[in-house]
């Protein structure tokens, strides 16, 4: 075995408290201070917070939910992770004072050690403080296995733990620490028969999770979909076992059974990004123009102050704000046009976005220029457009191949397209979710195209 680093003793813990009560901040110093720690750090937004983390590693951090109005605790969060200010070895604990389904669902997601509920109680920070800075000592071995990504060794640290007396108290966490294990190990098998000799002793949601888990990665649907009928009117598990189907359908490429798998979890944990990312993805690939519209606009939306938010996310609003606005009648189609003009204007205010975006948004004034019968005037902005890809996103360059495909301009849109489908090579969901998607388009236009080119030779008029 490796030489194990020594834990950390209560007296050289760092913890940093964030919250915006300065009341809370008191509360938790004393709690800290009676089981031996004194080097606190407090911030009451999540500047002061950055500002912190940039200074010095904590080993504990507490995040409130709401901290300031320019960034939510969900997003510092996510964003001291990414930053790598928290990482394996930190303890977080999460405040609220909301227990909505939807707030737990996604701070469930985002894995804190602890949740404490607002308003705290004295004697309940000791208590959980003791059992956490207890975990981190006498797991300590194994803690640092998992930091190292050692799973069979974790495992092995864990049933040594399990048959010590002395740590019963530990022993739900040991458990489910086995199983997880398991399940990075790739031993679905294994994991099945684990969670299924879990199940005669406890009802816990982790342990009809991992079975669902193990059996969908065996490819065992039928199984797995029968266990979950009953999983899915549970409270405690019905959000990560429909988050779990919609997985295990992408995999198996039923597109339209993803979708409304992920639309449901995605009601009952909003804020999560990149779920709303593939939402939007499956809604392009079913064709559900409405549903792209709010996926975007949530993503817009949550993403509001993190390390998401960018100006292209008001872009992609706006685009699928015409591509629903391209299959209504005139009248609807106008007033969408009209919201999209606003969201047009507001990007404008921003200083420097006008210039940064002047590409983009010359393709979508053509677009909106189209769907308002000013065509020539459409005609004079796309004209002046190669059908080459930019260096700019794949989004900008499947925008532009629209624009020349509602002008007719039916040979630059095909050259387009062709170039789009080798731009989004690669395995990652939303390359395989777009070639898709391309793939229909590419039979749809060139269709178009053919039935277009009869019309013509038949004496008729252009579609």
């Amino acid at each position: 075995m490796e030489k194990f680093p020594p834990p950390i003793e209560n007296a050289d813990l760092r913890v940093l408290i964030i919250d915006n009560q300065s009341l809370v901040h008191d509360q938790i110093i004393h709690a800290l201070r009676e089981v031996g720690i004194k080097k606190v750090s407090c911030a009451l937004n999540a500047y002061h917070a950055l500002r912190e983390c940039e200074n010095q590693q904590f080993d504990f951090v507490l995040i409130a939910f709401n901290i300031s109005h320019d960034k939510d605790g969900f997003h510092l969060f996510e964003e001291l992770k990414h930053h790598q200010h928290i990482t394996d070895k930190t303890t977080v604990i999460f405040l609220s004072a909301e227990t909505s389904h939807e707030l737990v669902n996604c701070i469930v997601e985002l894995q804190p050690d602890d949740f404490w509920v607002k308003p705290l109680d004295r004697k309940r920070i000791e208590n959980r403080l003791q059992y956490l800075i207890s975990i981190r000592h006498k797991l300590h071995k194994l803690l640092h296995c998992l930091y190292q990504r050692d799973y069979a060794a974790a495992i092995y640290y864990a049933e040594r733990h399990m048959s010590d007396p002395l740590m019963q108290e530990f022993h739900p966490r040991l458990r489910r620490i086995i199983g997880d294990c398991l399940m990075a190990l790739r031993e679905f098998k294994q994991a099945e028969q684990y969670y299924l000799n879990m199940l005669d002793h406890y009802d816990h949601a982790w342990v009809h999770i991992g079975l669902a888990k193990s059996l969908f990665r065996q490819k065992n649907a039928e199984a797995g979909e029968a266990l979950v009928e009953d999983l899915l009117e549970r409270d405690d598990t019905r959000f990560q076992i429909l988050d779990l189907m919609a997985q295990f359908y992408l995999e198996q490429e039923a597109y339209d059974k993803a979708y409304e798998k992920i639309k449901q979890a995605s009601r009952l944990a909003p804020r999560n990004i990149e779920r709303n990312r593939r939402l939007w993805d499956l809604a392009r690939l079913n064709r559900d123009r409405q549903g792209q519209l709010k996926a975007v606009q949530n993503m817009a939306k949550f993403a509001k102050n993190s390390i998401h938010d960018s100006p292209e996310l008001s872009l992609n609003v706006i685009r699928s704000t015409i591509d629903l606005a391209t299959s209504l009648n005139q009248e609807e189609a106008d007033q969408l046009i009209k919201r999209a003009d606003y969201e047009i204007t507001q990007l404008h205010s921003k200083k420097g976005v006008g210039r940064e975006l002047a590409e983009q948004l010359d393709v979508i004034k053509a677009r909106m220029l189209c769907i308002c019968n000013q065509k020539r005037d459409a005609e004079a902005i796309m004209k002046a457009k190669k059908p080459e890809l930019s260096g700019l996103s794949m989004e900008d360059n499947l925008d532009k191949m629209k624009a020349f495909h509602e002008l007719g301009m039916k040979e630059h849109c095909l050259v387009l397209l062709d170039k789009l489908r080798q731009q989004i090579e690669g395995d990652t969901f939303s390359s395989h979710v777009v070639d898709e998607y391309l793939k229909q388009e590419e039979i749809e236009r060139r269709d178009i195209s053919f039935y277009d080119e009869r019309v013509k030779g038949d004496g008729g008029g252009q579609l």
